[in-house]
């Protein structure tokens, strides 16, 4: 086939020649003929000598031509020329899109040698009761009815009776062990067994500070549940994205028990003269390492500090799924001769090395860093996707959950808010707009799960706690986010976690994963990684992380079941291969969907290549320890382009940035510049011009220079001029 190719564009650079010696109107004939004579030869007209270095790579890049294997062997496959679609029995010829293909220059996928590492295992569940802790009778009624529960998770065991001794705690467990209700739970018990009823506007009794917003929604959803039966206590909640007006009027009427994120608890502490803290009995910091990686020390320092002024006597307690040394450092500082709580301990014993670690702080945690406990009932999973594959892969999976399977329920992590935004309206106008029809065997209402929510940090708050509540009570779904919803959040019935971009950290890989396989239920976890980031999973390993491998191909295999990616098929040839071949070429036909939505407008690809620049951004912020699995240098800009839509890699990504920094920090020498960076110098030179000089002094240079034309001798022709031009002024005459 190539050899014909060969002689083809032989052919043509012949006629090209001749064709400059004639004239222009034989040229023309000529062409037509050749073009009259190679279509009905079935065969593509040569191109001509300027167009040949363009016209290689589009042959060479068309859907279902020659491609890989999935590991990278050459296999011969059907080459169309043009497709045919019949239409009254008349065959229309078009030709293919020219998009280059998926399987093509793909890296090597390596064998994955996973080490087989013990995981740390926690037992969630006890046999005792609640009611044999001695709670208040309409309490124990609450959490039976009301939240449904009527024994208690091993770290609720632990904590609780620890908690209602009056000592301060920090308690480290696993994501979904029940760590709210174990600190909830003492909060509200002392605080309706007080002697003198507590009054709305005592002020608050109880702080309790969590990360995001949407825990601080569920944490006061969980309280207020509580408080049923003593309704004399009046919880409240203070985030950012609210009206600070209201939240001021609601801390002039009065809350006793007040969640709130960090961040916005300062604030009103700086601007709100009614906030006090003077009767404070409980200090609760939930997910504190997800606290401090947010960058609040300053805030939680300042919060520290407000509330022992007002009150010094209080019971302080520290929650995390992770141990941390900056938590050990904040347990340090806020809490007092602590009881350390893990649901790993068999016993709790307050004279432990893992009591006196909080005091000790950092020599005795070695082994807590390096370990992390995981539930039973979650089952994690690793692929490893080509950069070229990874967007098709992604939609091919959430096919295979969420639209063939029954009661599936996903939570897909990305690294930066424009991910988020990108693949929510990729997905939502590509795969819900497509009408497939269901393979057969499958039932009509499984292929209509299909539901994209998305939510992040960039989201007005309002739109985030509409998004976090209907995804809660929906059964099915997939929601794209951020690590807004990596901690603490209780999304009930998540079946699957996708982390597309991989987390920076092994702890923050425990919070995401934590989202499923809650209270004993059962969950799969996805990380999806490209060939040169494999060696990851060694390094989640050493944290004793264990995963199976799911082969790309096998993802890719469900497209098999939609024939909305099934193609034009040429003539009257029908496709019955379920080979490679064929998911292959339901591969590209799927690509080629995304890629037409990209580029059906300069809008979308700009927004395409904006969500390209937020990748690469994320990309060059892991930390140094793992900068030799994930740094950019390794990544092939025009693959990782294909992964967004875009079907050449966009030149100058960070033109804007480097175009700035030189104007800003570097004063332009024009005597190296070119004529045009020569006047947009002039005109930036000075900080007091108005920018109108530059063109005034270019005509007086001009008229200066057509006077000493006319007078090339003359003594009065430098006097002539009434004052310098503007660049002589500054002393750059070129």
């Amino acid at each position: 086939m190539e050899a014909a190719h060969g002689s083809l564009f032989d052919v043509a650079e012949t006629r090209v020649a001749a064709s400059r010696m004639s004239s222009r109107a034989p040229a023309r004939r000529q062409a037509k003929a050749t073009k009259r004579k190679y279509q009905a030869s079935s065969e593509a007209p040569p191109a001509k000598r300027r167009s040949e270095t363009s016209f290689l790579p589009a042959r060479k890049t068309r859907v279902n031509e020659t491609q890989r294997t999935f590991k990278g062997k050459a296999q011969k496959t059907f080459s169309p020329k043009y497709s045919a679609s019949t239409s009254d029995g008349n065959q229309e010829e078009k030709p293919c899109i020219k998009t280059s293909s998926l399987f093509k220059n793909n890296p090597e996928i390596p064998d994955l040698h996973r080490p087989v590492v013990k995981q740390v295992r926690e037992k969630v569940f006890t046999s005792d009761a609640f009611h044999e802790l001695g709670l208040h009778p309409h309490l124990i009624s609450t959490i039976n009815t009301v939240l449904k529960m009527s024994t208690m998770t091993s770290v609720q065991k632990q904590s609780i009776p620890a908690l209602l001794e009056g000592r301060d705690a920090l308690v480290k467990s696993q994501t979904g062990s029940g760590k709210t209700l174990a600190y909830c739970i003492p909060v509200v018990q002392s605080l309706q067994a007080m002697k003198s009823k507590i009054q709305r506007s005592d002020g608050p009794y109880a702080l309790i500070l969590v990360p995001t917003r949407e825990l601080a929604l569920q944490s006061f959803d969980t309280i207020r549940k509580l408080l049923k039966p003593f309704t004399w206590i009046v919880p409240g909640v203070l985030m950012g994205g609210e009206k600070r007006k209201s939240e001021k009027a609601r801390l002039r009427k009065g809350i006793n028990i007040l969640i709130s994120t960090p961040g916005r608890l300062v604030d009103h502490i700086k601007s709100t003269k009614n906030i006090h803290f003077s009767r404070i009995q409980w200090l609760v910091l939930d997910e504190a390492d997800r606290i401090l990686d947010l960058g609040f020390e300053k805030d939680i320092t300042l919060i520290l500090n407000a509330v022992n002024a007002e009150c010094q006597k209080r019971q302080n307690v520290l929650l995390s799924a992770t141990l941390t040394r900056g938590v050990a450092r904040l347990a340090d500082i806020s809490l007092h001769d602590p009881v350390s709580i893990s649901a790993l301990d068999k016993s709790l014993q307050p004279s432990s090395p893992e009591a006196r670690m909080v005091r000790g702080v950092s020599p005795e945690i070695p082994g807590e860093l390096d370990s992390f406990a995981i539930p039973e009932s979650l089952h994690q999973h690793v692929t490893l996707v080509p950069s070229k594959l990874r967007l098709v892969s992604l939609a091919a999976f959430i096919l295979q959950k969420c639209k063939f399977e029954k009661e599936q329920k996903m939570i897909v992590f990305f690294s930066s808010c424009e991910l988020v935004e990108f693949h929510y309206n990729l997905f939502l106008q590509t795969l819900l707009s497509s009408s497939g029809a269901p393979a057969p065997g499958q039932l009509p209402s499984v292929s209509t799960q299909l539901k994209f929510l998305r939510l992040h940090g960039n989201m007005e708050q309002e739109e985030r706690t509409a998004v976090f509540q209907e995804f809660s009570r929906s059964e099915t779904g997939t929601l794209f986010c951020t690590d807004v919803a990596a901690r603490g959040l209780d999304l009930p019935q998540v079946t699957w976690i996708v982390q597309y971009n991989a987390p920076s950290s092994p702890a923050e890989y425990i919070h995401r994963i934590g989202r499923t396989a809650r209270i004993g239920c059962h969950g799969s976890s996805l990380l999806i990684l490209a060939p040169s980031e494999a060696e990851y999973v060694n390094s989640l390993a050493s944290h004793k992380i264990n995963h199976s491998e799911i082969k790309m191909e096998d993802i890719l295999s469900v497209l098999m079941k939609d024939d909305c990616f099934k193609g034009r098929q040429w003539g009257n040839q029908k496709s019955h291969a379920v080979g490679p071949q064929e998911i292959r070429r339901r591969a590209t036909v799927l690509q080629t969907m995304f890629e037409d939505y990209v580029h059906s407008s300069e809008s979308r690809v700009s927004w395409a290549k904006k969500a390209l620049q937020s990748f690469i951004r994320a990309y060059a912020t892991y930390p140094r320890e793992l900068k030799h699995i994930f740094h950019t240098r390794s990544l092939h800009l025009g693959h990782v382009a294909k992964s967004f839509g875009l079907r050449d890699a966009p030149r100058n990504l960070s033109a804007v940035a480097v175009k700035k920094r030189k104007v800003t920090l570097k004063r332009p020498d024009l005597h190296t510049k070119t004529p045009s960076q020569r006047r947009l110098a002039e005109i930036l030179r000075s900080e007091y011009s108005s920018g109108m000089e530059a063109g005034v002094a270019k005509v007086k240079k001009q008229n200066k220079q057509e006077r000493r034309a006319a007078h090339p001798r003359g003594p009065s022709a430098a006097s002539a001029q009434p004052w310098p031009a503007v660049g002589e002024a500054a002393g750059h005459t070129p």
